[in-house]
């Protein structure tokens, strides 16, 4: 029997972007313009275990199905980064359990894009899915430290990229917006450009400056992706060159060098098999990853629980869902953003860091952490 999917030539669209860009506001914002009666899906790439993004992408009771969008995660490593198996299985089953109208990939930040897009350009996904634009994120606070803007992988996002959203720029002066132009040239002179609201704000490298972000964005859903294509373009001239070279990233600021992934297939059920409170980390290579899971009882003093997660060394991304004293809080935290939202009550708490080991100094001293006091520090939390 054939597979459901077939054929059904779904529109798909491909959010990138390094580890803190930004991916999860623009995702939020392109669902604002989901039509009330379309049904759309969302795969979301966690590189850590707990599986957070879900639940940042909403703020519904139930974070796999809401407002006629079904989200599978695929958590514990990176999609593109290990066999094409468990994209593969995630993407049969959430369209063929859900039938949308429209998907949504977003892979890890660390993730390396080219990878993907080789992937989704296989023969057995071109009946399957129409792909649309790649939706590149791009933190102009990031660009300004070097350590960003010379680091292959985050430069790799910016060279696949069909339209790039560009965020957090306001305090560019006009010698650094040139200048941060002139580096995009370099690296994908093709790419139409988004400069993200801000205020009343908003230009384009090729669409009319009175054209609101949302209309600018939005447009980006229909419009066919020229990286795609000419990978697709590659696989028939070159077949040989269509089998992915699957490999990590190298040289990285946090350096992915999982192998393997574990796929959540419990879509609209939390996952019973844990036993809660439950906590996990692991070091791969220089980036340190560490989660929480807690009981949806347990309350956590707001004020300190924030002051707690900013001590911590070496830390690059902070995201969770979480039951506070100011009631249940989205977290999500990188080194240029602080954000907390209020949201509704979920069937547990979640809290996922990501730290830096070593800041890559010849002379630098890695950071040792004592997770079982770091236990003790957040249960002293709870009233």
């Amino acid at each position: 029997m054939k597979s459901p999917i077939i054929l059904q030539n779904i529109p798909c669209t491909l959010v990138t972007g390094f580890l803190g860009s930004g991916k999860t506001t623009l995702i939020n914002q392109l669902i604002a313009t989901k039509p009330a009666d379309e049904r759309w899906a969302l795969l979301i790439n966690e590189f850590g275990r707990i599986g957070v993004d879900g639940a940042l992408l909403t703020s519904s009771q139930d974070s796999h199905t809401t407002n006629d969008i079904a989200i599978r995660e695929v958590s514990g490593g990176c999609i593109c980064c290990t066999s094409q198996l468990p994209l593969q299985i995630a993407l049969s089953r959430l369209l063929s359990d859900h039938h949308p109208k429209r998907l949504v990939i977003e892979p890890t930040g660390l993730a390396h894009p080219r990878e993907l897009i080789q992937q989704l350009s296989a023969p057995h996904w071109q009946t399957a899915l129409k792909m649309q634009a790649v939706i590149t994120v791009l933190s102009a606070l990031q660009w300004q430290q070097e350590k960003y803007r010379t680091h292959e992988g985050f430069q790799a996002h910016i060279r696949d990229a069909d339209v790039l959203v560009i965020n957090r720029y306001i305090q560019l002066s006009t010698d650094e917006r040139q200048a941060l132009r002139a580096w995009i040239d370099k690296l994908n002179a093709q790419v139409s450009i988004i400069w993200a609201a801000s205020d009343n704000h908003t230009t384009t490298h090729d669409l009319n400056t009175s054209t609101g972000y949302s209309a600018a964005l939005n447009a980006q859903l229909f419009k066919p992706s020229f990286v795609i294509s000419k990978q697709q373009r590659i696989n028939i001239a070159e077949p040989y060159k269509a089998v992915v070279s699957l490999r990590p990233l190298r040289n990285s600021l946090t350096e992915n060098s999982l192998h393997n992934s574990a796929i959540n297939n419990d879509d609209a059920k939390p996952d019973t098999s844990i036993e809660l409170p439950y906590r996990y980390h692991e070091q791969q290579q220089d980036i340190l990853l560490a989660g929480w899971r807690l009981p949806a009882e347990y309350v956590l003093n707001a004020d300190k629980l924030q002051n707690w997660l900013l001590t911590l060394p070496n830390w690059q991304r902070i995201k969770g869902v979480v039951n506070t004293s100011n009631g249940w809080l989205q977290i999500n935290f990188t080194p240029d953003s602080l954000s907390t939202k209020t949201v509704s009550t979920q069937v547990d708490s979640r809290l996922e860091i990501i730290l830096q080991a070593s800041t890559g100094q010849k002379d630098a001293i890695e950071v040792k952490l004592d997770w079982e006091a770091y236990d003790n520090e957040i249960m002293a939390l709870l009233i």
